[in-house]
């Protein structure tokens, strides 16, 4: 049994992808501030970083908005030192965002297990690394003005999970689109887009009825200050009984 993610990693799909990434309306926001060019932290560290203080900015309590990070230091015995991390977030200020970015550090042992973490100390974000962080949250805040307001966060999909895909968790819902947040350079993947797909038909399986509500399938990207977005009914019947049956397992 694996993730939504590691699901979708192992997946083969069809050219182009079961939902073509080009099928996407894409809007580009108003840029504003300009990004660094470089970062020396991994990026999985800053996407994680990024949207993890965009909900506690927005107004969910720390300990949820980070609530994976403490479950991974749990599991390795530093719970003590990732409260103490917690604590000293407190907006957008560059000591915030180091401890955010050292804090998102033991979301690798809750995910992948602890032979892939590395103790927290060692990620030091640089001041670029540090302003681009402040510079994406705030234009994630720009974007959830346009097509907020948030009604869940870190959402999960209980009673939608299989024997396939067991874990999992989305990243924002609004009103009418599910909205998965990636940090990153390049555009949308057809594994991207199968990922909202998933999350999306898991959540109709769940006991969260507000999935039923949802029109748009949605990315957004706070370093392009791009989003993408795709009604739900314009994904064909035939794709979505395959995505059901051989990607999440369900008896279709």
């Amino acid at each position: 049994m694996v993730s939504v993610t590691q699901r979708i990693s192992a997946i083969k799909q069809p050219r182009g992808g079961y939902v073509k990434p080009s099928r996407f309306e894409v809007t580009q926001l108003p840029i504003g501030e300009e990004l660094a060019p470089a970062e020396n932290i991994h990026s999985s560290l800053v996407g994680l970083a990024v949207d993890y203080l965009t909900r506690f900015t927005l107004g969910t309590r720390a300990e949820e908005a980070f609530r994976i990070s403490l479950y991974g230091a749990q599991m390795i015995d530093e719970l003590e030192h990732a409260w103490e991390l917690l604590e000293s977030i407190i907006g957008l200020d560059s000591y915030s965002i180091t401890c955010a970015c050292q804090l998102v550090g033991y979301d690798v042992v809750f995910r992948a297990g602890r032979s892939g973490y590395k103790p927290v100390e060692s990620i030091v974000p640089d001041m670029w690394t540090i302003e681009n962080i402040r510079i994406m949250v705030e234009r994630s805040l720009v974007f959830f003005n346009h097509y907020g307001p948030v009604i869940k966060d870190g959402f999960n999909m209980l009673g939608g999970y299989t024997e396939t895909i067991d874990s999992g968790d989305g990243d924002f819902l609004t009103s009418d689109t599910l909205w998965d947040f990636k940090v990153s350079k390049a555009k949308p993947t057809a594994k991207h887009t199968l990922q909202v797909l998933v999350y999306y038909l898991m959540g109709l399986q769940s006991d969260d009825d507000h999935f039923k509500q949802l029109l748009y399938l949605g990315i957004y990207n706070p370093r392009l200050h791009h989003v993408y977005r795709l009604r739900i009914d314009s994904v064909d019947g035939e794709t979505i009984d395959t995505v059901c049956r051989e990607v999440i397992g369900y008896s279709v």
